[in-house]
């Protein structure tokens, strides 16, 4: 911490610091995973204290289920775009196929989103009070039906619940995809002992059409 640090007291500087730290907190996932990135190292980069990092956020956890946050609202912004407008219907499951396509892959161009998704439920919701704990699983479940009602307008034959079970899913997904696509130094190097499992658009395809297949 540096000796001319003076503690953010107006409501606007206290967003100013928070914005700092998770701005920081971003860089640092761009260089590894959430996993190797102590909140020592974190407050050592913004330049305080931890004890100061913790005036603006509730733990080290916090901090990143915030970027997870933003990346997530982000990405569904982004996806809404790469759909596109509801178009006719098409042959066999090509739309489903199409849509689960375009999802996989706007994910693949977040790999942030992707590492904290798959974090999310086994590493960052186990050290955050219940306070924030409620504010952030509200905001979740919105990100998520969020997403159930981008696919729901592209599939209107899908009632609201299958499409919300769809969005689950693609965050359950997600979430065991990630870590098998990107194992430790020395898995990766061991070599696949098994085929390879598959890919995320081909898990959502089958998800999406087999949701769809049963309301038939």
């Amino acid at each position: 911490m540096s000796a001319g640090f003076q503690r953010a007291r107006r409501p606007e500087q206290i967003e100013a610091r928070r914005r700092v730290i998770l701005a920081v907190a971003r860089e640092l996932l761009a260089e590894r995973p959430v996993a190797e990135i102590s909140l020592r190292e974190l407050s050592c980069r913004v330049g305080l204290a931890k004890s100061n990092v913790l005036r603006y956020f509730d733990s080290r956890e916090a901090i990143f289920l915030e970027v997870l946050d933003s990346a997530w609202t982000a990405w569904l912004d982004d996806l809404a775009e790469a759909l596109g407008e509801p178009g006719p219907a098409e042959p066999g499951f090509a739309r489903e196929e199409r849509i689960a396509g375009t999802i996989a892959a706007t994910l693949a161009g977040q790999p942030v989103l992707c590492e904290l998704l798959s974090s999310m439920a086994p590493v960052l919701e186990r050290n955050i009070p219940v306070e924030f704990a409620r504010s952030f699983t509200r905001r979740a479940a919105a990100n998520t039906e969020r997403l159930g009602e981008l696919v729901r307008v592209r599939v209107p034959e899908l009632p609201a619940e299958a499409a919300r079970h769809f969005a689950h899913g693609v965050v359950v997904l997600v979430s065991g995809s990630w870590p098998a696509a990107h194992p430790a130094a020395a898995v990766a190097a061991a070599g696949p002992a098994e085929p390879p499992a598959f890919g995320l658009a081909e898990g959502l395809t089958n998800l999406l059409a087999g949701l769809l297949a049963r309301q038939g």
